[in-house]
């Protein structure tokens, strides 16, 4: 998970678990669901932000959170 998702999991109050070399998120269905929230209100952001530049809001937005097509 990249830092900018893992800063978002620990404002959800998610908490981390390493098992061998993963790491799990663990938490109840309200954190999980913050969570959720905050990745798609800060999706909303980086949509409404590039609107208007080159790239299409949906490739800023994989590029934001370090997810390559």
């Amino acid at each position: 998970m990249n830092e900018r998702l893992q800063a978002l999991a620990a404002q959800a109050k998610l908490n981390g678990v390493e098992f061998d070399t993963i790491k799990y998120y663990v938490g109840t269905e309200e954190t999980f669901l913050a969570f959720a929230k905050l990745i798609i209100r800060e999706c909303a952001d980086i949509a409404s932000i590039n609107a208007h530049q080159y790239e299409t809001p949906g490739s800023y937005v994989l590029k934001h959170f370090g997810v390559e097509e």
